[in-house]
């Protein structure tokens, strides 16, 4: 039997990627990934087989890890970002245990919620929840809820999936949910291309964010009622006596 690694390479960027992640995929005979990941990491392994596939190929990805570990392969499976953060872990951990195979590896990458936040400054440095606006696994009316229930509980929120082709307006929406208990002047940002070329940044508040152009490379962040933007950075206070 051979084992399958489920890897977090981060936003794609080798410098942050972390030192188990390089060493687990040094290991491995076999890279299989989403083909937008495969092409971020091709050139540094070229020695190994690389197995690229299409969006909505999950199912179809996790299947094809455990057949080749199963033939006694060492499988590494890609994710950009945390493999345990809208990755593929739980799929992969689902489909081998209905096959009893169980010698699987998660290792941890850095998310977009953590390395946006780093290039934004500190939003996310008290309580914070992540919500992915994505409704292809999670009906619109159970985002909305959630949306809701993170600004009762003044949660600062980093939104995932912000928009797409198909749900151009969807930050805007999200926004004037958040609106309905939130001030429009509650300060937020939000990151393009994380680690990648073409990446930028910028800040603004949650009435200006609603008409702001996003795709599906933004992460968005949601301040809470005490962030505020300083020298152009995003600071959500621990509530430190400072002076």
């Amino acid at each position: 039997m051979g084992k399958i690694y489920v890897i977090g390479i981060g936003p794609g960027d080798e410098n942050m990627m972390t030192v188990q992640a390089k060493e687990a995929l040094n290991e491995c005979d076999i890279i299989i990934g989403y083909s937008t990941y495969i092409e971020l990491i091709k050139d540094r392994y070229k020695d190994k087989k690389l197995i690229s596939n299409g969006m909505r190929m999950e199912v179809e990805r996790c299947k094809e890890c455990l057949e080749l570990a199963m033939e006694g392969h060492k499988v590494a499976l890609i994710c950009s970002g945390d493999p345990g953060v809208y990755g593929m872990a739980s799929p992969m951990l689902e489909i081998a245990g209905a096959e009893n195979f169980e010698d699987i590896e998660i290792i941890p990458g850095i998310s977009a919620a953590l390395s946006g936040a780093a290039i934004l400054g500190a939003p996310l440095n008290h309580d914070f929840c992540v919500i992915s606006l994505s409704d292809l696994l999670t009906p619109r009316e159970i985002i909305e809820k959630r949306l809701v229930c993170a600004a009762k509980g003044d949660f600062c929120i980093a939104i995932y999936n912000p928009a797409s082709h198909k749900r151009k307006d969807y930050l805007k929406w999200a926004c004037e949910i958040l609106m309905t208990v939130l001030s429009k002047d509650v300060c937020c940002g939000y990151v393009r291309n994380i680690g990648r070329e073409g990446g930028s940044v910028e800040v603004c508040t949650l009435g200006e964010l609603r008409y702001k152009e996003v795709d599906m490379f933004v992460t968005v962040f949601i301040g809470n009622t005490n962030t505020r933007i300083e020298n152009g950075k995003l600071i959500t206070p621990r509530g430190y006596k400072i002076q």
